[in-house]
């Protein structure tokens, strides 16, 4: 269980710092010290996770799921995301996702070799690597959601 809470915790807080601590305290009406509580991974906090309300409120409007996904994940789950598309050509089509895929991907790459040089790699830098595998995972979302047009 250990793992889980850590792993829930970590997006937890991805989600709190994507929209910012002061918008989420005004967003959730909880404090910056309650909202640091569910992140924290101080073992007298270990039991202490955000409300599935919150956690809603903040998704809407953050710039990606990160709890959701989390769960998802966890479960095997595949998520499609629609990042609120009213037109689903408006975004550019499979050509331009595969142009932002090689990008996001050559990122991820340099951002890893940065990291390994030292043959460490270490907690800031895995926060590097996670963002850029992040937003590698949008743009295959992305990508997805264009091929399924495409073949429909």
């Amino acid at each position: 269980m250990a793992g889980i809470a850590g792993y829930l915790k970590k997006h937890t807080e991805a989600l709190v710092k994507d929209v910012g601590i002061e918008a989420a305290c005004e967003i959730t009406g909880k404090s910056k010290a309650t909202l640091g509580r569910y992140y924290s991974d101080n073992p007298e906090h270990a039991d202490r996770f955000m409300p599935l309300d919150a956690v809603a409120a903040l998704e809407k409007v953050a710039s990606f799921p990160h709890v959701t996904s989390a769960l998802a994940d966890l479960k095997g789950i595949s998520l499609s995301y629609n990042e609120g598309r009213n037109d689903p050509g408006e975004k550019g089509g499979v050509n331009t996702d595969v142009i932002a895929l090689s990008h996001r991907f050559a990122m991820l790459m340099a951002e890893y070799n940065q990291s390994i040089q030292d043959g460490i790699i270490t907690i800031n830098e895995a926060k590097r690597l996670l963002k850029e595998t992040l937003e590698l995972q949008k743009v295959l979302i992305e990508m997805k959601l264009h091929l399924e047009e495409e073949a429909t």
